[in-house]
């Protein structure tokens, strides 16, 4: 038996991974980063992270020590994925000590949070807005959206609370979003039930995870990539299952008047709504103040360069442009602000998933239109693929020099 002290370099190791498994660092990037710490730090030994656990092994393979750290699904938290970058490369050049670095993550995860409850349900109600006009809705369906997300952000708060009710909060979310949409439709004319119950559950859609799950599949990682996929596909049908029955439940109101297609609103209000929707992805996704801007600009380059491959190329592949575009800008980031490039990618990445065509998949198969179900799951395969292609084509174009 070894009596010997531990070693802080592993314990901050262990701690480091565990905090940016935490806040959203996906597999391969967690993995690359940790082992290069380590190998800075003078350690022998290897990470595989899962999304629910990380196995850490340290010493020679002949006398490897593993430990396995079970943990939960991740949320994103660009600021303190910010600081903890910041962190390794601090320890590693040996600028802070192990022991003291070790301190420092207690203290960054125990901070409260930078964003008070009711900003968060403000951006919940912003974004289902805006989102209407990105699928084609009008004023009705804007209002009625906005509404509906801001009930569903209440909901996010207070069922976050307790695990048994996070784990059906998606399931809750959208027969809420479905009934409120069809009482909407009830009161107004023309209206889409369709645009507004797909706009209001937009920020719970897992198109960035389906991203991650690809993306991790591509660089070698194919048993978080798997199991990523895997809880993707289930959110997706929870959310398609609970829209679905909140519509029969809403069916049972009066007859809806309110049907058909919706008004668009003028071309100039989509630039608009660009100008709103990196404040409140940045405010989502936990980003500071100061990143806003670097959002902004994410969302520009993802939505500039989608809209020009889209004409050029079709609008599945339109996606690829707007990937590389992205990925080019978010290297280029971080190379010059030593920051991770998560900060500008992730919400440039929001606005390119393909959550939307995969709610509308899932709907299609419970509605037993297997046809246009598998039409539109090839369609979310297809755009996956080449968000996944572009953003390595985009680390071919500008290579990165960080792990994040």
């Amino acid at each position: 038996m070894n009596n010997s002290a531990p070693d802080p370099r592993v314990e901050f190791s262990i701690r480091l991974a565990t905090a940016l498994h935490r806040y959203g660092t996906p597999a391969h990037r967690l993995e690359l980063m940790m082992n290069m710490a380590m190998r800075r730090l003078g350690l022998e030994g290897q990470f595989f992270a899962l999304p629910t656990g990380i196995f850490a092994s340290f010493g020679t393979p002949q006398e490897h020590r593993t430990s396995l750290i079970r943990t939960d699904m991740s949320e994103v938290d660009l600021e303190r994925m910010s600081l903890l970058d910041e962190l390794a490369e601090n320890v590693s050049s040996g600028q802070i000590g192990p022991e003291e670095g070790t301190d420092v993550i207690e203290k960054i995860v125990a901070a409260p949070p930078r964003y008070p409850a009711w900003l968060t349900v403000l951006c919940f109600s912003i974004s289902s807005a805006t989102a209407t006009r990105f699928f084609g809705g009008g004023w009705r369906e804007l209002v009625a959206a906005g509404a509906i997300g801001t009930v569903i952000g209440i909901l996010a708060i207070l069922l976050g609370k307790s695990e048994n009710t996070r784990r059906v909060f998606e399931i809750i979310a959208a027969i809420v979003a479905a009934m409120l949409a069809a009482l909407a439709a009830y009161l107004f004319s023309p209206f889409s039930i369709y645009v507004t119950t797909l706009a209001s559950l937009i920020i719970l859609l897992p198109g960035l995870t389906l991203t991650t799950g690809m993306t991790e599949l591509a660089t070698g990682n194919l048993v978080s990539g798997t199991a990523r996929l895997t809880g993707a596909v289930l959110v997706l049908l929870g959310l398609a299952f609970g829209a679905a029955l909140g519509g029969q439940i809403a069916a049972l109101l009066p007859a809806v008047r309110g049907s058909g297609t919706p008004v668009s609103l003028p071309a100039w209000t989509l630039w608009l709504l660009l100008l709103t929707t990196p404040i409140t992805f940045a405010v989502l996704l936990k980003a500071r103040l100061s990143d806003i801007p670097w959002a902004a600009l994410g969302c520009l380059l993802s939505f500039i360069g989608s809209r020009a491959g889209a004409a050029g190329l079709g609008p599945p592949l339109g996606a690829f442009m707007g990937a590389i575009l992205l990925g080019v800008g978010a290297n280029i980031f971080m190379l010059l602000k030593k920051r991770p490039s998560a900060v500008p990618m992730l919400p440039g990445l929001i606005l390119l998933v393909p959550g939307s065509i995969g709610f509308g998949s899932m709907s299609k198969f419970i509605q037993d239109d297997v046809i246009a179900g598998l039409e539109g799951a090839f369609n979310v395969a297809l755009v996956a693929v080449a968000l996944v292609t572009g953003l390595l084509m985009a680390n071919v174009i500008v290579p990165p020099r960080r792990a994040l």
